[in-house]
């Protein structure tokens, strides 16, 4: 396996080569367009992004990807830091392989983290050069006052210091994931999404617990099976609350945070945004199949 990382804003990880449409190839070329792509999706070719099994999930700008395999412009992947039970190695996919960068060997003893929905990278003279999502960490090669510079694939750049911070090993509390997960209040869901452009259900859910240090699976099946059991008498805000078809008795579709006083914060389905709703009286009540926990709530660990 060959070792690379994206180097575009955001890159869709699809199905196979044959998935992108011709609308989706803002997302193909390099750079990407990420939010011209977004714009250009009516609600039926956002939903069909679903019903037609096109993308998989989304990697950032300079995550690791392992590379299984190349065809035709294309590379089979599966990606580390997305746990899955598709492949013990990684979440598994498709790229082109124009979107790919060979990892370089930056020696680095901190990480610039993305703290805001998007942000941009500069280049060494100032000028904005791609926007990029919430999370995506790079290595600090040096500082001053106002910027970070970072190692990229693209070499060299610069990040506002107001707009990232430095990874810390402290970790968040349930209530500091509530708070992360405010932020983005009224993003367009988006299947397969894992950035600060669109998310869907369980990526909202992986990344507002990876902001505070917490791990969990991709897919909201997988993660219904880690962290730790709470019974549905006792959810705590930043608890993750599973829902299955057949009223909780089936396969589990939809992951939300719990929010406090019976309510929930979801990024919900395709042609929704991300909101608090309460649960009574709602399909949710009846599908509550489980309530895990990814955060200690005496220490803020994780679980």
């Amino acid at each position: 396996m060959n070792v690379y990382t994206a180097a575009v804003s955001v890159a869709n990880v699809w199905t196979n080569p044959d998935a992108p449409r011709r609308i989706d190839q803002a997302m193909l070329s390099r750079p990407v367009c990420v939010k011209g792509w977004l714009e250009s999706l009516t609600y039926e070719k956002r939903l069909e992004l679903c019903t037609a099994n096109l993308i998989q999930t989304q990697v950032l700008f300079g995550e690791e990807v392992l590379v299984l395999e190349e065809r035709d412009g294309w590379a089979a992947v599966v990606i580390p830091g997305q746990p899955s039970a598709k492949d013990e190695r990684g979440y598994p996919g498709w790229m082109p392989k124009a979107s790919l960068a060979k990892k370089r060997r930056a020696e680095a003893e901190a990480f610039a983290v993305i703290r805001k929905p998007t942000a941009y990278l500069y280049t060494e003279e100032k000028q904005r050069e791609l926007e990029l999502s919430f999370l995506t960490s790079l290595p600090v090669l040096g500082e001053d006052r106002a910027w970070y510079q970072v190692d990229t694939p693209l070499g060299a750049r610069l990040l506002r210091k107001k707009d990232a911070g430095t990874l810390s090993c402290e970790k968040g509390s349930g209530k500091d994931i509530v708070q992360t997960g405010e932020a983005f209040l009224h993003l367009p869901y988006l299947w397969g999404g894992m950035s600060g452009f669109g998310y869907d259900c369980s990526g909202f859910a992986f990344s507002m617990l990876k902001a505070n240090g917490c791990f969990a699976p991709r897919d909201a099946g997988d993660q219904a099976k880690g962290g730790r059991e709470v019974p549905f008498s006792r959810p705590e805000p930043g608890d993750l609350l599973f829902f299955a078809y057949a009223e909780g008795q089936g396969r589990v579709h939809h992951v939300g945070i719990y929010y406090g006083n019976g309510k929930m914060l979801h990024s919900p389905k395709t042609g929704k945004t991300i909101e608090i709703i309460s649960i009574e009286d709602t399909v949710y009540e009846k599908e509550l199949c489980a309530i895990r926990r990814y955060f200690s709530p005496e220490t803020g660990g994780t679980a």
